[in-house]
């Protein structure tokens, strides 16, 4: 078995990339995915984010209104380091758990890929903090895309201003230090049959490091 992280800034396509790789076999660890269940209501993190951000972040359902929080948090740095306060200890936790479970669920699988998707991965590497995700991995996947092609995306897939885009943009660490990290790029600039095509492209290396024995 091998591991390898997988990051890239909002709206790379990182998603896309990281189920593309689990639909060829590999076992994905997605950190947006255990995000959304810790922010459900009822969960410790829900909670504190209530508690800290107040009923404003809530829908009239009583969910958390990811829209509202991300308003308050992009606009506001001291905002956004609250909400990593809250967030990133837990789900730190929980993708340990997770991956100590695969882990041993395929130690006799010589052949098995698990790729820990983690979204932050180089804000915490700039930050001088000990990487706990890195230990032991293999390497590096870095989805990459241009700010115009980000831009672009994310105003006809979520109809996000090009304020908002690039609100959120500045508040990770930018492409040069993300793509510092890779062992391997993805450029997702093109089309869906472009993006197939890294994709397939990665697959390769990822076969590769399994017959080095990486």
């Amino acid at each position: 078995m091998i591991e390898l992280a997988l990051t890239g800034g909002i709206g790379s396509g990182k998603s896309t990339v990281g189920h593309s790789l689990a639909a060829r076999g590999a076992h994905l660890v997605d950190a947006d995915a255990i995000v959304r269940e810790l922010q459900q209501p009822g969960q410790p993190v829900f909670e504190a984010l209530v508690e800290r951000f107040g009923e404003e972040v809530l829908t009239a359902g009583g969910e958390l209104n990811r829209a509202a929080l991300a308003k308050i948090v992009f606009a506001d740095p001291e905002q956004l380091e609250r909400l990593n306060a809250v967030v990133h200890p837990a789900v730190r936790a929980e993708m340990s758990a997770r991956r100590r479970a695969l882990a041993d669920a395929l130690a006799d699988k010589g052949d098995a890929i698990v790729i820990l998707d983690i979204p932050l991965l180089a804000e915490t590497a700039s930050g001088g903090q000990e990487v706990e995700e890195l230990s032991g991995i293999a390497g590096v996947i870095v989805v990459d895309a241009l700010p115009a092609t980000v831009v672009r995306r994310l105003k006809e897939r979520r109809g996000m201003s090009e304020e908002d885009t690039r609100a959120r943009m500045a508040s990770q660490v930018d492409s040069e230090e993300r793509l510092a990290l890779a062992d391997f790029v993805v450029s997702n600039d093109g089309t869906l049959d472009d993006l197939e095509r890294e994709i397939d492209r990665c697959w390769r290396w990822m076969q590769s490091l399994i017959q080095q024995g990486a």
